[in-house]
């Protein structure tokens, strides 16, 4: 079955939700007290993260890395 949008809580202290839309995976994440500032595109080897302040960004640019993200949301 193929989903289109599907949204999960995190796990941690943060406030945010890991999405999956149409197949494009990663997570938002909204920090209370660490900032990290305003960097853009910050690659890693299998995510994609953006950060604005205390809000962030990430998303899965290599699906076919080790660390990729299965069943995430759904």
């Amino acid at each position: 079955m193929f989903i289109i949008v599907a949204t999960k809580p995190l796990n941690d202290t943060t406030k945010g939700f890991r999405f999956n839309v149409l197949g494009l995976k990663g997570l938002v994440r909204k920090r209370k007290h660490k900032s990290r500032g305003f960097k853009l595109f910050k690659r890693d080897e299998c995510m994609t993260a953006h950060h604005v302040g205390k809000f962030s960004l990430y998303v899965e640019r290599n699906p076919k890395s080790q660390r990729k993200l299965f069943h995430f949301a759904g």
